[in-house]
């Protein structure tokens, strides 16, 4: 497998997620990060194409191609590895707040077929609320508008508290960075005052000593 190739985008995942175009050839590995709350649902609709040198455009992946998809949380954890088809969804919930790092690449049973072919891939990331089909639950439960909207309400309010408790999870844990930080700096400055008034005690010892030696005191 090719060595991953990151992008650099670093994305906050909230609200409504993102969406991504990637250009890849077989085996080489795509990866993102995302910010993502802890114990929030997220879904990848995706669809894969191969580029058609004959028509010199993109067409619909054949059934033999497959995406690959790689989840790691911040613990470096995995919460997907999973093989999926030419077009679908996969979906995991995020553990741990943080960075999560998400890789994506795509295989052929046939690839002998387009060695060294041209594929990309369509991700429309979304999370939360936004993974929630409200049309499908109305019309399982029999909710009334009012009640619906309700629904969506209380949705809305617990991926509030969850982006706060985020929030405030991201504030305490650059406060203990910065407090780190400043206390290796307080120390290395007291270790740089000791070394230079431990070298200006020797360096004084030894011009005493060179004087004496000299018989100039």
């Amino acid at each position: 497998m090719a060595l991953p190739l990151l992008l650099g985008q670093l994305l906050a995942l909230m609200g409504h997620g993102g969406a991504f175009y990637l250009e890849v050839r077989e085996l080489e590995e795509k990866c993102f990060i995302q910010e993502i709350p802890d114990g929030t649902v997220v879904i990848g609709n995706y669809k894969t194409e191969l580029y058609d040198p004959a028509m010199e455009k993109y067409q619909p992946s054949p059934q033999w191609i497959n995406l690959f998809v790689f989840v790691k949380d911040p613990e470096n954890k995995n919460l997907l590895a999973r093989q999926y088809g030419p077009q679908g969804s996969f979906t995991f919930t995020s553990q741990s707040p943080g960075e999560h790092q998400i890789c994506l690449h795509l295989e052929s049973i046939r690839f002998a077929l387009f060695y060294d072919g041209k594929l990309a891939i369509h991700l429309d990331m979304q999370l939360g609320e936004h993974t929630n089909d409200y049309a499908e639950f109305a019309a399982k439960d029999k909710l009334t508008q009012l009640h619906l909207r309700v629904q969506q309400l209380v949705e809305q309010v617990e991926l509030i508290q969850k982006e706060q408790e985020y929030q405030r999870w991201r504030e305490e844990r650059f406060r203990q960075t910065s407090e780190s930080t400043n206390q290796r700096v307080l120390w290395w400055s007291i270790l740089q005052t000791f070394i230079l008034v431990a070298t200006g005690v020797w360096q004084m010892q030894h011009l005493k000593s060179f004087f004496k030696a000299k018989k100039l005191v």
